[in-house]
Formats: C-alpha cells, sequence, structure tokens
C-alpha cells in the first residue's frame, strides 16, 4: 500500500492526499484522469482498447497516450485479494459494528488471523 502524506498546517481538519491512486479500466474516463492531475495524484490507470483506438484515429488532436506503469498495476492485484479475503469475516464484510475504533479492532483482528493462517 502506498504512504499517505497527512500534513498539518493550522488549526482546522489536516488535509490527506494519497501518493498515487491504481483502478481499473472502469475508471479511465477524462473527467476522472483530468481531476487526479489538478490534485496532482499520480495514477495509474489502463486504457480500453476502445478508448486507445479512438485516440488513434483522431490523430494529433486525439491527445498524447496515457501513461501506464505496468509493473506498478501489478500490485493493484495484491491488496484487492487482500481486501477481499478480509471480506470473507462476516464482521468485517456487513459491518455490523457502530464505532470506527471498534471496527478498526474487528478488522485487525481479521488480519491477525489471516496473518496466522498463512
Amino acid at each position: 500500500m502506498e504512504k499517505i502524506s497527512v500534513p498539518r498546517i493550522g488549526p482546522g481538519r489536516p488535509r490527506s492526499r494519497p501518493d498515487s491512486v491504481s483502478a481499473d479500466k472502469a475508471y479511465s474516463s477524462r473527467k476522472n484522469r483530468s481531476y487526479l492531475r489538478r490534485r496532482k495524484i499520480r495514477h495509474t490507470i489502463p486504457e480500453p482498447r476502445d478508448q486507445r483506438a479512438n485516440r488513434r484515429r483522431r490523430g494529433s488532436a486525439g491527445g498524447r497516450p496515457t501513461g501506464f506503469d505496468k509493473e506498478r498495476y501489478k500490485k493493484r492485484n495484491v491488496v484487492e485479494r487482500a481486501i477481499n479475503r478480509l471480506k470473507n469475516f462476516r464482521a468485517v464484510a456487513t459491518r455490523y459494528d457502530k464505532r470506527a475504533y471498534i471496527y478498526l479492532g474487528t478488522v485487525t483482528v481479521a488480519a491477525l488471523v489471516i496473518w496466522l493462517r498463512t
């Protein structure tokens, strides 16, 4: 997982912004990419085949190809599998706990059980 920086400047809530985002092809719209660029968040989102073809068909008006790091995208699979294993625990998947700190404890216990079983 990527580190999330949380700088604290003056009063008010701390601002947080992820260092990078990895998403699947469903989130590859120009609007999503421009939003991430505007907030200076690095992103790894593959470009669907039809969008790639349309961009190439338009020539220079289609813009540049999107930057895509295959090695970084492969790491996304590890995180998704870990979340799916956590969801096997009913209390984590349904979130019966009312308070956030108790839910965090439930997730921690589930992660420990997964770790001890492997």
